[in-house]
């Protein structure tokens, strides 16, 4: 029996139709659970309106946080009471972030990126609210990729445009997989490995930097039914021998993960109440498929039921 893939689903959390005298409570037992425990502490006698996106993948969690303002510390005791053991990274999108660590104070800025660890006290204060992005990474995922137990130092990298193209990647991952409207499923190894590139300043081994990379280009060019690993090697500076090795190295090969990537897209797509008006050969032609018939059998054998029976089902 073939196992088939599952597609997660996000799950969202909002304060606004909580009792606001429980709004922080509930807020911090959500996050404990959900992501990382923080004290939360807004303005005093203000309500707080605070709304999180959560989507837990097989390894790592991204997630959506918006809020009013406020600001969340992780202090010692509240590490040790409940450490989290993972990288945490954060992406600012609207307002500004103070963040300290160790004694040292900066600021983010929308258009910012920082990783550090989140088993390390922190205090982060959003004077004009919080829009971000949230990625938590395993420890033991982080160690594997780079031989590292921890981020040393909190890294902050602009991901604007024709800034820092791996956090800007990122960025792009994360955004496109919690958003509301027709998400794209996010690939798990590309972020974890662009955490990695990042988190080290780009000094992890050369086979994860090669390979970060041409998951990088994938990302944004595999709805090209023209995509072959010719055009992904090229991107990226190393042969096509050395492109099967790298990905063989992780269980794949090129075909096979852009065929994943298509049919993950083609999921998303169907299974979104803005789109039930395409129809499913529309789908596979804006998901790189040149062939109805073949999306069909593939689309089948990686899910375990037909495209047609994930379209949402229509209200009375």
């Amino acid at each position: 029996m073939i196992d088939t893939v599952r597609i997660p689903r996000a799950h969202r959390f909002a304060t606004a139709q909580i009792e606001t005298d429980r709004q922080v409570e509930l807020w911090e037992r959500h996050n404990a659970k959900s992501l990382i425990a923080l004290a939360c502490r807004p303005p005093a006698a203000r309500s707080f309106e605070a709304t999180e996106v959560n989507l837990q993948l097989e390894r790592i969690h991204l997630a959506r946080v918006r809020g009013t303002r406020h600001l969340v510390e992780r202090s010692a005791e509240l590490v040790e009471a409940e450490p989290t053991e993972a990288i945490a990274v954060y992406v600012t999108i609207m307002g500004e972030t103070v963040f300290e660590q160790d004694g040292q104070r900066r600021v983010l800025r929308p258009g910012q990126l920082l990783v550090c660890d989140a088993d390390r006290p922190f205090l982060r204060a959003f004077g004009q609210g919080l829009d971000e992005l949230a990625v938590k990474v395993p420890r033991s995922e982080f160690s594997a990729i780079t031989g590292l137990a921890t981020v040393p130092t909190p890294v902050t990298v602009d991901v604007g445009p024709g800034q820092n193209q791996h956090g800007r990647a990122l960025a792009r991952l994360v955004g496109r997989a919690v958003r509301r409207d027709c998400p794209v499923p996010a690939d798990e190894q590309a972020v974890l490995e662009l955490v990695s590139v990042l988190a080290t300043r780009g000094q992890v081994g050369l086979p994860v930097a090669h390979t970060s990379a041409a998951r990088m280009y994938i990302e944004e060019h595999f709805t090209d039914p023209m995509l072959r690993a010719a055009d992904i090697a090229s991107s990226t500076g190393i042969s096509e021998r050395h492109l099967s090795r790298l990905f063989a190295a992780v269980g794949t090969s090129v075909p096979r993960h852009i065929l994943a990537r298509r049919l993950d897209a083609a999921y998303s797509m169907l299974s979104a109440d803005t789109t039930d008006s395409l129809r499913t050969s529309d789908v596979a032609a804006r998901c790189g498929f040149t062939s109805v018939a073949y999306f069909s059998h593939t689309f089948h054998k990686r899910f375990g039921i037909t495209a047609g029976d994930v379209r949402p089902t229509p209200a009375d």
